[in-house]
């Protein structure tokens, strides 16, 4: 490979490091969205929460995974979605977005097709992040990414009990299942082949 292509590529190292700044700033986003939403009382949540089937509620699929109920719910999410955003974004840039769009976007629908009531939080695309983890090496025949989920899945896999429906909890199964949903279908969607090309 020439030298000036080599160049461009940044480092395992750099990479890193970018990853966890940008899941660490994400974060940090999403802790800034629920200071003011409770100190506005909460008023964000209705106006951009996602409300199932209800048109004034449609935008929520995009703004709903940016908004959480309290401190407990975003503290809840935090460490998994760097951590598992993480792992992603050591694949690249552009696959992490992909990942994270298709977790994020199929939630959200699913979750206005199907749920109940206001939902509201990022669990949906952690869900989808885990998935994606998951079964990829799979669908690559990456033993080393094979290897990668069965790590993942004894740290998280016990989590993966949210995406059965449960009745009475205040907890979204329908945004976990979907969210799961959209990241296996980024991992079918962004396989490689043999010869490690992308699909």
């Amino acid at each position: 490979m020439p030298r000036a292509v080599l160049a461009k590529e940044p480092s395992r190292a750099a990479q890193a490091r970018r990853g966890l700044l940008t899941l660490v700033a994400f974060t940090a986003v999403l802790w800034a969205i629920l200071l003011v939403d409770l100190a506005t009382g909460g008023v964000m949540n209705y106006l951009l929460g996602n409300i199932p089937r209800r048109l004034d509620g449609l935008d929520g699929v995009l703004f709903g995974p940016l908004l959480h109920a309290d401190v407990t719910h975003l503290a809840g999410n935090s460490l998994p979605l760097i951590v598992l955003g993480f792992l992603v974004f050591l694949e690249g840039v552009r696959r992490f977005v992909a990942v994270v769009a298709s977790s994020w976007l199929v939630s959200g629908l699913g979750v206005w097709l199907t749920g109940y009531g206001l939902t509201v939080g990022i669990s949906g695309v952690v869900f989808g992040l885990l998935a994606y983890l998951l079964v990829r090496g799979f669908y690559n025949r990456s033993w080393k990414q094979i290897l990668l989920a069965l790590v993942v899945f004894a740290f998280y896999g016990s989590v993966l009990w949210g995406v059965l429906p449960t009745a009475g909890t205040g907890v979204s199964w329908q945004a976990h299942l979907f969210g799961a949903a959209g990241g296996v279908l980024a991992a079918v969607l962004l396989r490689r082949d043999r010869d490690g090309n992308r699909a």
